[in-house]
Parts: structure tokens; C-alpha cells; sequence
């Protein structure tokens, strides 16, 4: 696999075979054959989840894997080369799946090691169909330079060198001929194509191929007739031009099946062609998905090989699709269709993140990596393998200037040569947010539900964002992939982190940063028990932190114990991007001040409100700066205030008797999970609870 691809072993593992090499019948970049896992009929594979977790990158490594060993073609639903026709082409004479197909065409038709040029006769002959709907006041070289790139999908390349393309000069002489004459445009250029192709190779696959479309629906056993109801079709757009891309599909697929007919092919082409389509969510995907999971349900049977990579797993087409994790595909995808459903056809294998390891051997392959790096990142980024690689790049390129992830974050990393360096928050905000709300998404970050969500926007966001827009851009979060997760707007945490720091360096007096919070401050006023603590979160995001020490000293004795530590685990959660002042202001420092309050070195010059118990309000003070430092997903972990926090909750255990199973179980629970990168648990027993 690729140096930076990791993880992802049951796709790509050769001994025993993963997921690819079982399907295609190759070991990744080796002529070296392996069983097909399903010789008959194969599943149509489609990789999910959210933006980030490599789907693109497995897509970039199966082609490296078998480029030049079997066909492969790979194209991105989102490139710009399917949002619209070219100049000078009409919108009915064009589409995303027709245009697909031809570049797709284009890559499988590539010679590979011991075989020659597949041609496509059958899917050339329908496209020049198609483009000749959109001849009509055309002028001759547009028609010329159209119809050429398609008349090169029959090149052969092999036995006769250049004849085909040669031919491909004549028949697009012939075609413009008899497009700009006199006669009725669409039958004249289909003729010139048909007779062409039949006159210029003699082979019985390419006279099957000119009689194809004879069996196109109503053609009346004339391929003439089929290929201008298929033009006709197309054009009318709707279901008309869906059942018409849909024969398209199908010429392709059924040009690769003849290529693969035969003794002298078969012993030729080892394994199967390979289609690969990355962001299939996006149009042309679902048309090619779609047409293809329903010609295998209707019995149209071909043998090639497609993995389609989607955002979210919510999509129609896919809903009686076996569901797999990766994990579970590593040595057999126990994949079996239902004969009565088309979605039934796919198997949708969800991407889990890296684990601990993965990101050890990315991150921490450099000796001056320090050692507890990798664990942090994998913390932030929960496993996320674009997150992990851009931060492992940043740490090559920074490590000597930042001390910490917000730093990484913060730094220029340069991606590309040619390139000047971004912040690498924004490099991964631009590939893991969809990009036409990363605006409104950085200000919504900070909300926990649709109400406070709601707050911010009619605070910060344009007029015309309303109550709707909010339910609109949290479904769509959804839909992408993105986790829901009760208390946060944007549930996955790495992408709230990088939206809750872009927030704060949005402006350089960190305005609207302090304008958000202090508007959910405000949201939050209401004196209730859950409210309070929403309120004192945002408090302590703005360095406030008295009335957060004040609530937790006076609700030690009252609160149940697992209720006040939910408490403290929360409002210790609050985000902390630098340091702030005495007075809670933002300064230019770097300094985190955290780990000196919570190991006490600040005490001395702290003076506690009068009337209260001075020792359990520093004790309380110290407990809170330490849990927010130690599960600070932006800072490194501190073993020293790790052993001081499982002091102080020790010593609370021995003030609240009624508590002292649950706090004891805590002072030993929660350093261990805060160095390890987890969540602090909150103790399940309930022994010795008032």
C-alpha cells in the first residue's frame, strides 16, 4: 500500500487475500492471479462514511495497484468536467453519466502488460448517436473534434499500427459529410458510423458489435433505427434519457465483456477490469451506480469489478445494500443478493478510523517525534486518516517552532511545491466541511442543539438564516456521515475543534469568538441545574473561570456524586485556544497557565471569596484547571498533572463520605484515561452514593 495508506489491510492484504485481490483476481501491483471470491456474480462495492476518512485515497490505491496490470478506470463525480457540457455543445446533446462513460472508456481501453487496446464499438457507435442529436447548426470542426475523441474509443493499437486511427480520420470525414449535407442529420451520421464500422473491421466481434443495437426496445431488429430512438430518447431528457443512459451502461459493460471472450483473450487478460468512482454521491454516480445494480438484477450479467466511494451511508439506491465493516471483508465478504432487490447488488463497506498503532507508525516514524505526539493526534482527530496525515505533515515541517496541536494546527503547512503554505486547520477544513457552509458552520460549532444554535445565528450569521437553514445544515451533516451526538451541533468532535479554532482566529481581537460565547452565556441564563452548566462551559471558553470554581465548591456536598462529575467533566470541556488574562481578556501569549494553577504554584497569590472553606475552594479551583489541561484535545498530555489530579480527587473522596466509592474510583479512572486519550469515565457503580 501507499507509504501514507494505513489500516486499510482487508482491502488490499495479498496473503490472505483482502477484499480487491479477491474480487479482481490479482494481487495488487502483481500478474500473479488469486481465486475470485464470487466467479459468477459480484458484488458492486461502494466504500462510506464522512469526509476525511481516505475513501479517495483507497480509490487512488487501487488503481496504483493494478494500473498496467488489468484495465482500470477512475473518475471523481464532483470534477468539473461533469458539471456541464463543453462550450458549443447543447445541454440535450450532453450529460454527466454519457460523459462518464467516455472518459472512463478512455483509461480502460489502455494497453496493459500481455494484452492490447480494448476497443468499444458498441459504446462509441451510441455515443456518436448522441452527440449527433446536438449537430444542428454546428459547424464542421466542432463536429469533427466531437466525433473523433469518440471514434478513438475502437482504436486497437496493436496488431495493424495507426490503422485505427486512421480510420477514425475517415469515418470522421464521412460523419461530418454527412452531418453537414443535405439529408436528415442524425440517420446520415449514424449510417456513416455503422457502415464504417462494418467495413472497416471484418471480425465477428465487431460485426456483433454493429448489430447491437438491433435489440434496443421498438428497434424492430435495425441497429439504425435503435441508435436513433436512442438519440431521440436522450435527447427528451427524464426517463427518457435515464432508460437511454442506461443502454449506454450497458454497451459498456458489454464492450469489456467481449473483450474478455474467447480462449486467446481469457489467456491473455488476467484478472478483471476495474471501475472505480470516487464521490459517487454527486452526479454521474448515481446514474452509473443505479443502471448497473439493475441490469444485475435483471439478469444482464458482466464481470467487472466496481468500487464506488460515497459520503454518509443514508443513500435510496442502496437501502437493501449488505452493510459491512471493513474489518469484517478482510478474508470473506459473506455477500449474497436478494433475488428481488437491485440494491441488494452492492455492498457497502464502511472505513473505520485508524487506530492507536496506524497513527504511531505515520506520526511517530521520525526519532524526533516527541513521544506522546502521536497519541495526542490520535486524540484529536479520533482516527480520522486525512486529519492524522496532514497533521503528521505539519509536525515534519513545524515540530522545532509549536509546542503543542494548536500549534501544528495553527502553522503553515505546505502541501505541494508549487504552493505556498496554509494554516493546516484550513487545508483540513477545505476537505472535511462541505465548502458553501463552512461560514455558517464555523459559527454554529459552538451551539449544543437547534435552540442555541438558533441564538448564534440570529447573533452572527445574515438575516436570511433562519430557523430552517439550522435543521437544513444539521440534516445535511447527518446525511454526510457526520455523527449526531446530543449537546453538539456538529457532533464529530475533531471538525467542531477545527471549527471552534477557526472561529477564534477569525478576526484579530478574537471578536466574533467572544461575541458567540457571550451570546450562549446569555442563552443559557436561566438558573436551572442543566442550563447552569452550559453557561459556566461558555464562561470558562472565555478564561472566567470563578463562577465555575464557585458552582462546583458549593454543589460538592449536595450533588450526587456521579452528577457532579458529569458536571465537572463538562464545563471542564470547554474549549481553550491561549491564554487569557486575569481578568478573562485574550493576550497575544502562548503561555497555558492551566497545568501552574492546577499544581498549585498559583495559590499563593489566589485569594479565595470570603466565607468560604479556603481549602476545598483551591482544591476545587486546582481540580478543575487540571481536567480542563488533561482533556484539552489541542494539548499534549502532562503525566505530572495527571498524578496531581488523581491527588485532588483522592483527597475530595475523603470529604464527601457519601461519595467516596464513586470520587476514589474517579482519582484512579480518570488520569489513565486522560493520558490515554479517552474520555473520563464516569464510574457505573453506584456503591457508597447518597
Amino acid at each position: 500500500m501507499g507509504r501514507r495508506l494505513h489500516g486499510r489491510g482487508a482491502l488490499f492484504d495479498t496473503d490472505p487475500a483482502g477484499l480487491a485481490p479477491r474480487l479482481v483476481g490479482l494481487r495488487p501491483h502483481q500478474h500473479r492471479v488469486t481465486p475470485y471470491e464470487h466467479p459468477r456474480e459480484l458484488p458492486f462495492v461502494v466504500l462510506s462514511g464522512a469526509r476525511g476518512l481516505g475513501k479517495s485515497a483507497v480509490l487512488g490505491e487501487l488503481r496504483s495497484a493494478y494500473k498496467g496490470h488489468t484495465p482500470v478506470g477512475l473518475i471523481d463525480c464532483e470534477d468539473t468536467e461533469f458539471a456541464g457540457p463543453p462550450p458549443g455543445r447543447p445541454a440535450e446533446a450532453w450529460s454527466r453519466v454519457s460523459q462518464a462513460l467516455l472518459v472512463l472508456a478512455e483509461q480502460l481501453a489502455e494497453q496493459v502488460t500481455g494484452a492490447g487496446r480494448i476497443q468499444f464499438p458498441r459504446l462509441m457507435t451510441g455515443l456518436v448517436a448522441v452527440a449527433a442529436g446536438g449537430w444542428g447548426d454546428a459547424d464542421s470542426e466542432r463536429i469533427r473534434r466531437e466525433v473523433q475523441r469518440i471514434l478513438l474509443l475502437n482504436e486497437s493499437g496493436s496488431w495493424v499500427g495507426g490503422f485505427a486511427g486512421r480510420w477514425a480520420g475517415r469515418v470522421a470525414a464521412k460523419v461530418v459529410a454527412a452531418a453537414t449535407g443535405t439529408g436528415p442529420l442524425l440517420s446520415a451520421a449514424v449510417e456513416a458510423t455503422l457502415e464504417s464500422l462494418s467495413d472497416g473491421f471484418a471480425g465477428r466481434r465487431h460485426q456483433r458489435a454493429s448489430a447491437w443495437y438491433r435489440d434496443y426496445p421498438n428497434a424492430g431488429d435495425n441497429a439504425r433505427r435503435g441508435l436513433i430512438l436512442l438519440s431521440g430518447h436522450f435527447r427528451a431528457g427524464g426517463t427518457s434519457r435515464e432508460h437511454a443512459e442506461r443502454h449506454l451502461v450497458r454497451a459498456l459493460l458489454a464492450d469489456l465483456t467481449d473483450a474478455y471472450t474467447g480462449v486467446l483473450p481469457r489467456m491473455k487478460r488476467l484478472g478483471r477490469p476495474l471501475v472505480l468512482l470516487d464521490n459517487a454521491q454527486t452526479a454521474p454516480g448515481p446514474g452509473l451506480v443505479e443502471a448497473v445494480l439493475r441490469d444485475r438484477s435483471e439478469g444482464v450479467t458482466d464481470q467487472v469489478v466496481f468500487f464506488a466511494a460515497v459520503r454518509g451511508t443514508g443513500r435510496p439506491a442502496l437501502r437493501n445494500a449488505g452493510r459491512r465493516a471493513l474489518p469484517e471483508v478482510a478474508r470473506s465478504s459473506d455477500w449474497a443478493p436478494d433475488p428481488g432487490s437491485a440494491s441488494s447488488r452492492a455492498l457497502l463497506v464502511s472505513l473505520p478510523p485508524l487506530s492507536g498503532d496506524d497513527t504511531l507508525h505515520i506520526v511517530g516514524a521520525d526519532p524526533s517525534v516527541p513521544p506522546r505526539l502521536p497519541q495526542a493526534i490520535h486524540r484529536l482527530t479520533g482516527g480520522n486518516p486525512l486529519g492524522t496525515t496532514l497533521l503528521a505533515e505539519s509536525a515534519e515541517q513545524n515540530l522545532t517552532d509549536a509546542s503543542s496541536l494548536g500549534e501544528l494546527l495553527t502553522a503553515d503547512v505546505r502541501l505541494h511545491a508549487e504552493h505556498d503554505g496554509r494554516p493546516a486547520y484550513l487545508e483540513l477544513l477545505d476537505r472535511l466541511v462541505p465548502p458553501d457552509r463552512l461560514d455558517e458552520l464555523t459559527v454554529l460549532a459552538a451551539a449544543h442543539d437547534h435552540d442555541s444554535a438558533c441564538a448564534l445565528a440570529d447573533a452572527l450569521l445574515p438575516e436570511d438564516f433562519g430557523p430552517a437553514d439550522v435543521r437544513a445544515l444539521q440534516t445535511r451533516l447527518v446525511s454526510e456521515g457526520l455523527p449526531a451526538v446530543p449537546g453538539r451541533f456538529v457532533g464529530d468532535a475533531f471538525v467542531r475543534t477545527l471549527l471552534l479554532l477557526r472561529l477564534h482566529h477569525r478576526d484579530a481581537d478574537h471578536g466574533q469568538w467572544r461575541t458567540a460565547h457571550e451570546t450562549l452565556i446569555d442563552h443559557y441564563a436561566d438558573p436551572s441545574e442543566e442550563r447552569v452548566r452550559y453557561r459556566l462551559h461558555h464562561e470558562l471558553a472565555l478564561g472566567n473561570t470563578e463562577s465555575a470554581v464557585a458552582y462546583l465548591r458549593d454543589t460538592f456536598a449536595t450533588l450526587p456524586t456521579r452528577e457532579w462529575l458529569k458536571a465537572l467533566r463538562f464545563i471542564a470541556s470547554a474549549p481553550y485556544f491561549h491564554a487569557h488574562d486575569a481578568d478573562g481578556r485574550d493576550f497575544t501569549g502562548h503561555d497555558d497557565r492551566r497545568a501552574a494553577v492546577a499544581l498549585g504554584r498559583t495559590d499563593a497569590g489566589h485569594e479565595p471569596p470570603e466565607g468560604v472553606e479556603a481549602g476545598l475552594h483551591l482544591r476545587v479551583r486546582r481540580l478543575l484547571y487540571a481536567v480542563w489541561q488533561l482533556t484539552d484535545p489541542l494539548t499534549l498530555p502532562d503525566e505530572t498533572v495527571g498524578q496531581r489530579l488523581r491527588f485532588e480527587l483522592e483527597q475530595l473522596s475523603n470529604l464527601r463520605p457519601a461519595g467516596n466509592a464513586l470520587l476514589w474510583r474517579a482519582s484512579r479512572d480518570w488520569p489513565d484515561d486522560a493520558l490515554a486519550g479517552r474520555t473520563p469515565h464516569i464510574p457505573d457503580d453506584d456503591e457508597g452514593e447518597a
